[in-house]
């Protein structure tokens, strides 16, 4: 019984008793005891008290000891759930790591004429490769237009995109932590070090327990016949590594090809699953598609604005009267706040207004890092591009960003397609006609250039 599968079963039990899931502390709580860790341990990584930590703890062992009829505390959590997952059958049987067997607990009629009826209801929920929620910053907006396309409308396939660490896997996995009970199979893959087709096809099966056929066809064949027959959530993070480095946006590597095939197969066959692909960049499929025909959306995901005070707050940051000049400065990104945070609370000993005195957009190098590897990705006529329009100061309009440049007419307008799609060159809020550049970006933009 691994710490997944017992935030699984805890979550299945806290939902019965109260119809509510667990939150992002309850699942760190419940976690950290299963691995030992201490309240002092768990309250440092949440960035809260320990008396919080302890109070939250209370109420689930609590709520535990009544759905077991046994005293269930912080010290014999783990051997008591150890124990009860050999010798109660009717709460829980675990088949494998990926593969998880819920019952339903058994009811008896007011007469007690019948006997108990215990229903199966058989799920595959693989999570091993999604990341772990600490925080989860004001997206309640965005969550729940996802969860109105998926739940509601049943779209079969969901592009959530934005900059590198702008928080789309966060929401992802938040929906996905609500949810857990909407799915039969919920299975997360990531392609930062990107698999075949054919091999994730494999992969996919084989969490559902299905033996995998020889040819490909077959085995697409296989999947969506479990895609009909079962509600499933497949999600795919990471989708941009599947995409040429060095060329212009969303373009597939030549080894990757039949992702396109198997994306449009996604949204023109009937079924009742969804899959959402989390990226840096948006895919031909995301933009080109005819949606009556191929039904389809993108969320596309910003900065937090005044939400991401609660990062300051959680860094523990003082001057809090300044906090939003901070955060205007670097865009709400929860990722650069969450760096700027460290550096202030190391060199300026927590004080916002101090470093805010050197009157200077500062990059951290782990800032600087994560440009790089967008950098790295993009075609020449992008980075000429962006560094031309870099060195102006108002937004500019595509007449204006080809005078800049010595490529083609074409080759501007491909760019500046491109980059849109990256999210580095965005419209003006006050004129779609013009393009700008985030004033983080032109400030890496001044390093290299």
């Amino acid at each position: 019984m691994n710490v997944n599968e017992v935030v699984k079963f805890v979550d299945k039990i806290v939902f019965d008793k109260t119809g509510k899931h667990l939150d992002d502390i309850q699942i760190a709580v419940v976690q950290g005891t299963w691995e030992r860790q201490t309240y002092d341990d768990i309250a440092q990584e949440c960035n809260v008290t320990k008396n919080h930590v302890g109070d939250v703890g209370a109420e689930l062992w609590q709520l535990l000891s009544k759905a077991f009829d046994e005293d269930i505390k912080k010290n014999n959590f783990r051997s008591t759930f150890e124990r009860l997952q050999i010798t109660s059958s009717q709460f829980i049987n675990i088949q494998s790591s990926h593969n998880f067997k819920f019952c339903s607990y058994p009811t008896q009629n007011n007469n007690n004429s019948q006997e108990n009826h215990i229903h199966h209801k058989l799920s595959y929920h693989d999570l091993t490769l999604a990341s772990k929620i600490i925080n989860f910053y004001n997206r309640e907006t965005e969550l729940k237009t996802l969860s109105n396309w998926i739940l509601n409308q049943k779209t079969p396939l969901i592009s959530v995109l934005g900059l590198s660490g702008i928080g789309k896997t966060t929401l992802v996995k938040r929906f996905v932590d609500l949810n857990l009970q909407q799915f039969e199979v919920i299975i997360w893959r990531s392609l930062k070090f990107p698999k075949s087709l054919n091999l994730l096809i494999d992969d996919l099966l084989n969490v559902c327990k299905q033996e995998t056929k020889e040819v490909i066809d077959d085995k697409l064949k296989q999947l969506f016949d479990i895609f009909k027959d079962k509600k499933c959530l497949i999600i795919l993070d990471n989708l941009e590594n599947i995409f040429i480095h060095r060329q212009y946006a969303g373009q597939y590597k030549p080894e990757h090809q039949d992702y396109q095939t198997f994306l449009q197969m996604i949204t023109g066959i009937e079924h009742q699953s969804s899959i959402i692909l989390i990226s840096q960049e948006k895919c031909q499929e995301m933009i080109s598609l005819d949606s009556e025909l191929y039904p389809s959306h993108c969320l596309e995901l910003s900065g937090l604005g005044d939400a991401a005070t609660e990062i300051l707050k959680n860094q523990r940051l003082q001057d809090e009267e300044v906090w939003l000049n901070l955060i205007k400065l670097y865009e709400g990104h929860p990722r650069y706040l969450q760096y700027i945070s460290i550096l202030i609370k190391e060199v300026f000993q927590g004080e916002v207004a101090e470093f805010l005195k050197e009157n200077n957009l500062i990059l951290t190098e782990d800032i600087k890092s994560m440009f790089y590897l967008t950098w790295m990705r993009l075609s020449e006529v992008e980075k000429q591009m962006l560094l031309e329009v870099s060195q102006t100061k108002q937004p500019l309009s595509r007449d204006e960003i080809k005078k800049l440049l010595s490529p083609s007419s074409t080759d501007v307008i491909n760019g500046i397609q491109s980059l849109n799609r990256r999210f580095l060159l965005t419209k003006s809020e006050t004129n779609e006609k013009l393009f700008n550049l985030s004033p983080v970006l032109k400030a890496y933009l001044k390093i290299i250039s």
